[in-house]
């Protein structure tokens, strides 16, 4: 892989600023400056806590937030926004869970109004993860980066979404989609996440065995691209750094890594610095996520609401950007994954939604728990549903609007069978 090196004139040529335009889009001002509908706590679950689910348009709900002290609150958003596909979505019973109608610069200003307050409710060290497939994701890439700045665009990850297909179109198979991983900031919350090592890349990265300590530690070099005039462009050793290069590190500190028995020589003199293995941390995560497919066998759990996402690969997205106690929200909350994920790992959230399979599927999340995946085709008589212990049930409350009270009402009623929904107070 090659690495550019600082361009030598030092004239340094003016950004052109890129930006998306299309029919209907909107001034930021009009929009931060919107009223939304007022919303009204309506129904406790499984007791008082601090977490809010709203059942209803998610803009509204962000409006609200905006104007009820949450600007610059929350540290972490995750949306899992529809996909523009132009299709209906219908859970394991076929039943309606919401329609992806939107496309083109609708869909494009549906998203970013969204965004535009999104960025609002961000702490000033927060950050935010949008995830789409390729139909718009690098469409919505440019907006990102209006919205936020390129230079926060923290990472453009590759999602293996799915199993390989045997797919019959004259095309490569589709099983990738993407998410952009952007902070408010220069300075963000960062968890930096590992994955276990597995023993047999373990070796492979780390070949060589220090004869002092036993440990496995890989050469990398101590020089680095570019020229430089200081200390790190000196002598070190009878050596100068080769053409076009300079130190990592002073003469001084690479005295002191040779003397810790971090530097290798080579049978020619050559120096490297050795990187020790600490097995105990695993591999730093990169940007191609292979291991975080949606649902793939029958043993997995899940609410049954379409397109849920892999709930190992949000633990791991919150526990990188925020921190126990910090806010997460998710303003296309569908089956809730990210909720759930939030409040396992000690944080409190905020989701909002205006599909009632969906607020059914959180509300299934949170009471009673989740189905094996089990088969399409059969079930076993004797398969029960997992239930969850009194400890293991969050806490939250659900907010809606007057139109919408009596649909709430009704699913609640209809789901009586959940010990912790109560309706006494609707």
């Amino acid at each position: 892989m090659a690495t550019g090196i600082p361009p030598q004139k030092s004239n340094k040529r003016t950004k052109i600023p890129v930006s998306l335009s299309y029919d209907g889009k909107q001034p930021e001002e009009s929009i931060i400056s919107r009223t939304g509908i007022e919303f009204d706590e309506i129904l406790p679950i499984n007791g008082d806590g601090e977490n809010i689910l709203f059942y209803g348009d998610n803009f509204d709900a962000l409006l609200f937030l905006l104007h009820n002290g949450y600007k610059g609150k929350i540290k972490l958003i995750y949306i899992d926004p529809p996909f523009a596909t132009a299709s209906d979505f219908v859970n394991r019973q076929m039943e309606h869970a919401y329609s992806d109608a939107l496309c083109g610069g609708e869909y494009v200003e549906f998203l970013r109004e969204r965004l535009i307050l999104m960025r609002q409710l961000l702490t000033d060290d927060g950050s935010i993860y949008l995830h789409l497939d390729s139909k718009m994701a690098f469409t919505m890439k440019l907006i990102m980066d209006e919205l936020f700045g390129e230079d926060n665009c923290r990472a453009f990850i590759t999602r293996k979404k799915c199993s390989t297909k045997n797919y019959t179109k004259n095309t490569f198979g589709n099983v990738s989609d993407y998410i952009m991983f952007y902070s408010k900031g220069p300075d963000y919350t960062w968890n930096r996440p590992y994955e276990p090592w597995e023993i047999d890349r373990l070796i492979e990265e780390y070949p060589c065995i220090d004869e002092r300590t036993g440990k496995r530690y890989k050469k990398v070099p101590v020089h680095a691209p570019g020229v430089r005039n200081g200390e790190t462009g000196k002598a070190w050793r009878g050596k100068m750094p080769p053409i076009g290069k300079h130190w990592q590190y002073t003469p001084k500190k690479l005295d002191e890594l040779d003397a810790a028995g971090e530097i290798y020589w080579s049978s020619t003199g050559n120096p490297r610095r050795k990187v020790f293995c600490d097995p105990s941390k695993g591999i730093p995560i990169q940007d191609i996520w292979l291991n975080y497919r949606d649902s793939i066998n029958q043993a997995q759990k899940t609410t049954g609401y379409p397109t849920e996402k892999n709930y190992e690969m949000l633990k791991m997205i919150v526990c990188a950007s925020s921190n126990p106690g910090d806010i997460v929200f998710d303003c296309f909350a569908g089956s809730g994954t990210t909720l759930g994920a939030a409040f396992e790992c000690g944080r409190k959230w905020i989701g909002a939604d205006k599909s009632l399979e969906s607020i059914r599927a959180i509300l299934k999340r949170f009471t009673a728990g989740l189905d094996v995946y089990g088969d399409y085709v059969s079930v076993p008589s004797e398969c029960k549903q997992m239930t969850l212990e009194p400890d293991q049930k969050c806490s939250f409350s659900i907010y809606t609007t007057g139109e919408l009270k009596p649909e709430l009402k009704n699913l609640c009623e209809i789901k009586m069978e959940l010990e912790a929904v109560r309706v006494s107070n609707i």
